[in-house]
């Protein structure tokens, strides 16, 4: 029974029923849409008007202008600093050039006043010898003019011989030189010659010889006496004491 009452009340049967004229759903679509974009409108302008009073966009827009000239000011300092890099940079490099320059000069140097201490040593010899070859007055014929002897540092013994020929266009001679040395070992008598073959030696107007003798340990040279021979003929014949 109730079942009856409640679908009459609902269907056309129903003691009342009010008609009412459909809209369509497109319609309705368009119509929340746009009420919707209103409200989103009008969200958004509360939201921009309360920034507005707040001060926020104001303050990050100076904020953002302050750190933009911050940042030029430091790509300016590094700028600057990369220059003045690159002028210290080239300033060291010119510096270690001229060291260099100046280095390989001082060795150039100290090489040529090595040489030069050599040249000298040289021509301070050839002027003691060569101021022996003056003639004597009234003196003829093949002579021993000079005989020189240096101990050197590492044991060894310099010796020098400058043998002349007096007179006017002498033939050349031929020869050859006999070197020795005397002295003491361990407080004997010790006697010593150059050894190996006698040096040759060729003398038109003058002929000068050198060489070193090897010291034995424990001698002390005493003298040294050089003689000119041709053949089994002493020509000239010299002797010092040292």
């Amino acid at each position: 029974m109730r079942f009856k009452l409640l679908r009459r009340r609902l269907t056309i049967s129903a003691p009342r029923m009010s008609v009412r004229s459909a809209m369509p759903w497109p319609f309705r679509w368009a119509i929340f849409a746009i009420v919707l974009g209103f409200c989103a409108a009008i969200g958004l302008w509360a939201f921009e008007f309360g920034k507005d009073i707040a001060g926020l966009e104001k303050g990050s827009k100076e904020e953002m202008q302050r750190l933009r000239i911050e940042l030029t000011e430091a790509r300016s300092e590094l700028v600057k600093v990369k220059q003045e890099r690159e002028h210290a940079q080239s300033i060291a490099i010119t510096a270690d050039t001229l060291v260099t320059a100046e280095k390989a000069s001082h060795e150039s140097l100290l090489a040529q006043l090595k040489q030069l201490e050599g040249d000298n040593r040289t021509l301070r010899d050839d002027l003691g010898f060569f101021e022996k070859l003056i003639p004597s007055a009234g003196a003829d014929g093949l002579a021993i003019r000079s005989l020189q002897a240096d101990m050197l540092g590492s044991g060894k013994l310099k010796w020098q011989v400058l043998v002349i020929q007096s007179g006017k266009n002498p033939p050349e001679f031929n020869g050859r030189l006999e070197v020795s040395f005397s002295g003491l070992l361990n407080g004997k008598p010790w006697t010593a010659a150059l050894s190996g073959d006698t040096p040759a030696i060729k003398v038109k107007q003058y002929g000068r010889m050198d060489g070193e003798f090897e010291v034995p340990a424990q001698v002390v040279v005493k003298g040294m006496s050089a003689k000119v021979m041709d053949g089994t003929v002493v020509k000239a014949t010299q002797s010092i004491k040292l």
